[in-house]
């Protein structure tokens, strides 16, 4: 039996901000300071996205803190952008996806999968405002039925 995933990053916010239309999972290409630095808990990827370069995809800002223990010989960026690995035919489709009016790819986490750092992203379509509006007053809604079926037990 396999131990679970850690998942090291998340960003919680794109479930409001968008809707997901498709999962998918990627190779990050990192250096060694960054990959030590993820696994201590020191990415953010609130505010970043993946964008289309070169016929590959690409994080663009993703917060890594530098590795504390690393030497400080060398010049860090912190949010330098970082091509994620993916198989060619993925990234055909990808690519041709973003090409499509009102579709992004949004970062979802960064996970282990066995020893390996994964990404997991979302093919996603951008909430309007009165989505995002109507789905809080839905919750609202669902909450106080729950509440009221609570109290009448």
């Amino acid at each position: 039996m396999m131990s679970p995933m850690p998942n090291y990053a998340t960003n919680r916010k794109i479930g409001y901000d968008y809707e997901s239309l498709e999962k998918f999972e990627a190779g990050l290409a990192l250096e060694g300071w960054e990959v030590k630095s993820v696994r201590e808990g020191g990415a953010k990827l609130e505010g970043s996205h993946i964008v289309p370069h070169k016929g590959n995809l690409t994080l663009i800002g993703a917060h890594i803190a530098p590795y504390k223990k690393a030497s400080s010989q060398t010049p860090v960026d912190p949010l330098r952008s970082r091509q994620l690995l993916m198989h060619a035919k993925e990234l055909r489709y990808l690519i041709g996806k973003t090409q499509e009016k009102g579709l992004t790819l949004v970062p979802y986490s960064i996970y282990t999968r066995g020893h390996r750092l994964k990404i997991e992203f979302w093919l996603a379509r951008g909430k309007k405002k009165f989505e995002k509006r109507e789905k809080i007053k839905q919750r609202d809604l669902d909450r106080d039925a729950r509440r009221n079926f609570d109290n009448d037990l």
